[in-house]
């Protein structure tokens, strides 16, 4: 017996010697991410390199629950065994998107519905975007969230493009300052974001398919700037390739766009994800470096069977590995995070509302019309009055608890309305709401056409009001590009605003009109009837009450357009090609344009404009005096100062702009160009502040194609100075001595198919 115990005891210590000489299970977090990865099998990778498909947003029959938050957009696989947690993407370039109804919770998950990045691109204030990021970010940490797939920040090359709405500007260098502003606001919470789409995606039509044809030149001065500037600045968690094919190829699958220029040229260190069922190969996404594929699911067996023919290597995945878990150990759920579910949406609403004021634009104010005087009765016409634009539609939607439209927003301003118009379009749009159905509701309002009122009608309201108000809304959203028939008002909305016009300045009345709308509109046609127009935009949940702001004078307007207003949709420099060819069904987007988008070629070309880029009106004015320039030789950066006074009677701020006008030497360029801009503070009547800016050596190349390098050329450099693109100020000038080529990049990307672009020398 004594001998079976000696035996068993040391039989005993053998096992706990072996058990703890056995190495242990690699753990992400407290292992290398190598070690991690071999430790994987290669089912574990598989997955690892994919979403969970429809398992994303329903729990499978059988085992373990997959959804996380409802509403999210998608999440990563976990393996438990290796420490490796899920990561949430949610949607968001607005707010974030989940479900306000959560499992296990008896209150709403609802969330802010802030200004969208057209506003927030039109206050020219990148701090004031960075506070919104934090905002933003707070609700996507507080709800229980990883990431949030924003900001959006394609070029708004076609006002047609139905997602315009989620992009900053038609400039570059506004969309990559904003992005940059909202990527470091929205990080600073400990939760990632997804700088997208990457890139060329400038339309909505056949956007899986369409083929991107563009020049290597026009690449990278327009639509790769901004994320150029993005990515530098704002060092994002994670990048987005777009849905279309650039140059024949799809992005997701392009090296030459995903290692070659993001990770060589610009340094990126991070994951880059697909835009969801974006590609049509997976094999070469994942050779391209697009790491990770949302949804996912679906492809687990062409990996399976690639790594088998070995037409994929392991050591390919690995790679996209190795940056799939640095992401996810930087995330709240790896790091444990506890969610309160109770972000603080009060002083949230607060930050909301003063970005939609900033970001608001007064195009005309004829006889100071604005702000209000006298008025405490308001004849509020338009259907969008009563049912006002937040945002737009698709993966840009917000689920808030409540937004005013106009007519709540002067009633909790003390403002009087007529009854027997509010109750007229109150019956409207009960109407028009209950010939929808229940998931249509939302957005019914947005797309019926206006309600035509007659003449007699629009006369009975003069007596009994002080002053008219029409609000014209323009909805658009994902998935689809806007009917050229939307660019101009309908023969309703004009005979509205020209029927309330004459009724009320007949009474020696004013009429204003606001604008609630997506995207760029014509508005040289009927601007010159009403008395004072306000853009809105699609402001957010707060928007109405900044509306009401600016009317009364609460706040004084100083928002200026990141995107022109053309006099006719014809004259827009992509209107003959967008959406592509053939027009009914494209299959290829010709950029014939080349670097002529927006301001750069209306004013090469000599286009007049409705309203030019930059543009804004103020209840002050501003002197803009002693220009400054630090050299009359540039040696690797200059600086540019400028005094602005506030020559009025109102406290207000200027948005400042600089453009370089640059010698034209071997290639075409643009009359002037933005190169920089900055926004004063609050300034009060006769107070000053000096802004100073400095360029560097990149701020005056073009990219030449030939050579695949930015160049400066030598000569003379003209500094303009002003309170927009036409509206200039001070000028200054200061000589290069000689050419200099300021960086080397790799020829890539080059068209797959002949285009003939447009230049001022034809």
């Amino acid at each position: 017996m004594k001998k079976i115990n000696l035996l068993f005891i040391v039989l005993s210590l053998v096992a706990v010697v072996n058990a703890q000489n056995k190495p242990a299970t690699p753990q992400l977090g407290k292992d290398s991410l190598k070690e991690v990865i071999k430790a994987m099998t290669l089912e574990d990778k598989i997955y690892m390199v994919m979403g969970l498909g429809e398992d994303t947003w329903k729990n499978p029959a059988t085992g373990p629950k997959t959804v996380l938050l409802a509403g999210a957009a998608g999440r990563t696989w976990d393996i438990p065994r290796l420490g490796i947690t899920p990561a949430i993407l949610t949607d968001g370039p607005a707010g974030l998107r989940i479900e306000p109804k959560q499992e296990g919770f008896s209150h709403p998950f609802y969330c802010t519905a802030f200004p969208t990045a057209t506003v927030l691109a039109s206050t020219w204030n990148t701090p004031l975007v960075e506070e919104v990021g934090k905002a933003m970010g707070n609700e996507v940490l507080e709800y229980g969230s990883d990431v949030l797939l924003a900001p959006a920040l394609n070029i708004q090359r076609n006002p047609l493009c139905g997602r315009n709405f989620e992009y900053y500007s038609e400039d570059p260098l506004i969309a990559g300052k904003m992005a940059a502003a909202m990527v470091v606001g929205l990080q600073s919470n400990g939760v990632g974001t997804s700088v997208k789409h990457f890139a060329a995606n400038n339309i909505e039509t056949k956007r899986t398919t369409i083929n991107a044809i563009v020049s290597q030149r026009a690449l990278r001065e327009i639509y790769l700037r901004g994320f150029e500037i993005a990515v530098k600045e704002g060092n994002p968690w994670t990048v987005m390739s777009s849905y279309n094919r650039l140059n024949g190829f799809y992005t997701s699958q392009n090296p030459d766009l995903l290692t070659t220029i993001l990770r060589k040229e610009w340094g990126f260190k991070g994951m880059v994800m697909s835009d969801w069922w974006g590609g049509d190969d997976a094999v070469a996404q994942m050779k391209a470096g697009n790491d990770l594929l949302e949804p996912g699911a679906t492809q687990r067996e062409v990996l399976r069977e690639a790594l088998k023919n070995k037409t994929l290597s392991e050591k390919t995945l690995d790679r996209n590995l190795m940056r799939i878990l640095d992401f996810i150990q930087k995330t709240p759920h790896f790091k444990g995070y506890q969610p309160s579910y109770h972000p603080d949406l009060e002083a949230h609403a607060v930050i909301a509302r003063k970005a939609a004021v900033e970001g608001m634009v007064l195009l005309k104010n004829e006889n100071s019309t604005l702000p209000f005087k006298k008025v405490k009765k308001i004849a509020l016409f338009g259907k969008t009055s009563y049912q006002f634009m937040t945002g737009g539609t698709g993966s840009g939607e917000v689920n808030y608890d409540h937004a005013a439209a106009l007519d709540e927003a002067f009633g909790t301003a003390k403002f009087q309305l007529s009854k027997t118009l509010t109750d007229r379009y109150r019956q409207f749009i009960d109407s028009v709401r209950q010939h929808e159905k229940k998931e249509n509701q939302k957005f019914a309002v947005d797309f019926a056409p206006e309600l035509n009122l007659t003449k007699d009608f629009i006369q009975s309201q003069v007596k009994n009001s002080d002053i008219a108000v029409i609000t014209i809304g323009r909805q658009a959203g994902e998935g689809w590009d806007r009917p050229e028939s939307t660019f101009s008002l309908s023969e309703v909305e004009k005979n509205l605003i020209k029927n309330v016009c004459t009724s009320f300045h007949a009474a020696k009345k004013k009429v204003v009109v606001v604008l609630n709308i997506g995207g760029v509109i014509e508005t040289a046609d009927w601007r010159d009837w009403p008395d004072a127009v306000l853009l809105a935009w699609q402001p957010g949940q707060q928007g109405a009450h900044a509306v009401v702001d600016l009317l009364k004078g609460t706040e004084n307007p100083s928002g200026k357009l990141a995107v022109s207003f053309p006099m006719k949709y014809a004259e827009v420099p992509s209107a003959a090609t967008f959406p592509g060819e053939p027009k009914d069904n494209p299959v290829n987007a010709f950029y014939t344009e080349g670097i002529y988008v927006g301001y750069r070629y209306y004013e090469t070309f000599k286009v007049p404009t409705a309203y030019p880029f930059g543009y804004g009106l103020s209840y002050t004015s501003f002197k803009y005096s002693d220009l400054k320039l630090s050299n009359t030789l540039f040696d690797n950066e200059i600086s540019v100062s400028v005094k602005i006074t506030n020559i009025g009677k109102t406290a207000g701020k200027e948005v400042v702009q600089l453009y370089r006008e640059a010698p034209k030497q071997a290639i075409d360029k643009p009359v002037k160009e933005l190169k920089a801009f900055a926004k004063t503070q609050l300034l009060k009547p006769n107070e000053s502040e000096v802004i100073t800016f400095k360029l560097d050596a990149r701020s005056l190349a073009s990219f030449w194609s030939g050579v695949s390098a930015w160049i400066a050329d030598e000569g003379k450099y003209k500094i303009h100075v002003g309170a927009s693109s036409e509206d200039i100020r001070a000028t200054g000038d200061f000589s290069l001595p000689k050419k200099i080529m300021v960086e080397k990049t790799h020829d890539v990307l080059y068209p797959n198919l002949l285009l003939h672009e447009i230049s001022p020398e034809k």
